[in-house]
C-alpha cells in the first residue's frame, strides 16, 4: 500500500471510529437517562427485566464505546496491538450477531406462540405487581394505538393478580364512544371494549417495519467489513513499515 492509500485508509478509519466512539457515549447517555428517569422501567416481558431498553441501551453503547476505542487509537498511535484487538472483537461481535439470526430463523415458527405466552404471563402475573413497574402504561398505549385489548382478546384481564375474582379490564381498553364513561373498564359489559387482541396486531406492526431493521443491519455489516478489512490493512502495513529500511512512509506524525 502506497502512502496515500495508506494515509487515507488510516485517517478514515479513525475518524469514523471516533464518530462510532461518540455515538457509543451518547448510546450510554440515553441509558442511563432512561435508567434514572423512569424508576422501574420495564418491557412487556418482565420476566426477562435484564432485557429492558435501559439496560440494552447501556450494554450496547459500552460495548461500542471499548471497541471502537480499541479501533480509534490503534490507527492513530498505529498499534499492531490494539488494532488485533479491534479486530478480533468485531469478529467476536459478528459471530454473535450471526448466531442470534440463525437461532431466530430456526426458530422463526415459535417465536409467536412463545411471545402471547410471555405477554400473557406478564399480564396475570406482573401488571401493577409492583406498582408503578412501568407495565400498564406500556399496555395502556398499546390498547389506544392499535385499538385492541389484552393478548388474544378482553378475557385475558379477567381474574389477574392485580384484581383476583374480577371481570373487569383497563379503562383503555374501551372504544372511544365509552372513554368518556366513568370506570368504563370495570362496568362488566364487553360491549364497551375492544374485541380483537393485541398480539396479531403488534406482530403486523413489526412485520410492515423489516425493511428497516433490514437497512439497519445492512449498514451494521457494511460498517464492520470496513472495520476488519481496514484494521488487518493498517495492521500489515505497520508491520511492513517497521520491518523495512526501503520503505520511508513511516512517520508517526502522519
Amino acid at each position: 500500500m502506497g502512502q496515500s492509500g495508506y494515509t487515507c485508509v488510516r485517517y478514515i478509519f479513525c475518524y469514523l471510529n471516533v464518530l462510532l466512539w461518540l455515538s457509543g457515549c451518547g448510546v450510554v447517555g440515553v441509558g442511563v437517562w432512561l435508567h434514572v428517569s423512569h424508576t422501574g422501567y420495564t418491557t412487556l416481558l418482565p420476566q426477562y427485566a435484564p432485557l429492558s431498553a435501559d439496560i440494552l441501551c447501556i450494554i450496547a453503547g459500552i460495548s461500542l464505546f471499548l471497541i471502537t476505542f480499541f479501533g480509534c487509537c490503534g490507527s492513530w498511535f498505529q498499534s499492531r496491538c490494539m488494532l488485533v484487538t479491534y479486530f478480533c472483537m468485531v469478529i467476536f461481535m459478528f459471530l454473535l450477531e450471526f448466531l442470534f439470526a440463525t437461532l431466530a430463523f430456526v426458530f422463526r415458527g415459535n417465536l409467536s406462540s412463545v411471545l402471547k405466552d410471555e405477554l400473557l404471563a406478564g399480564i396475570e402475573y406482573h401488571y401493577r405487581n409492583p406498582v408503578g413497574n412501568g407495565l400498564e402504561k406500556i399496555w395502556n398505549k398499546i390498547h389506544n394505538q392499535f385499538h385492541c385489548c389484552g393478548v388474544t382478546g378482553y378475557e385475558d384481564w379477567f381474574d389477574i393478580k392485580a384484581w383476583p375474582e374480577k371481570k373487569i379490564v383497563p379503562d383503555s381498553c374501551c372504544i372511544p364512544q365509552y372513554q368518556n364513561l366513568t370506570y368504563c373498564g370495570q362496568a362488566n359489559n364487553a360491549d364497551f371494549w375492544y374485541s380483537k387482541g393485541c398480539a396479531e396486531q403488534v406482530q403486523m406492526w413489526f412485520v410492515q417495519r423489516l425493511h428497516i431493521v433490514g437497512i439497519v443491519g445492512l449498514v451494521v455489516c457494511f460498517i464492520q467489513l470496513f472495520g476488519l478489512i481496514s484494521s488487518m490493512l493498517l495492521f500489515c502495513t505497520v508491520r511492513h513499515k517497521r520491518s523495512s529500511h526501503t520503505y520511508k512512509s513511516y512517520d508517526h506524525t502522519s
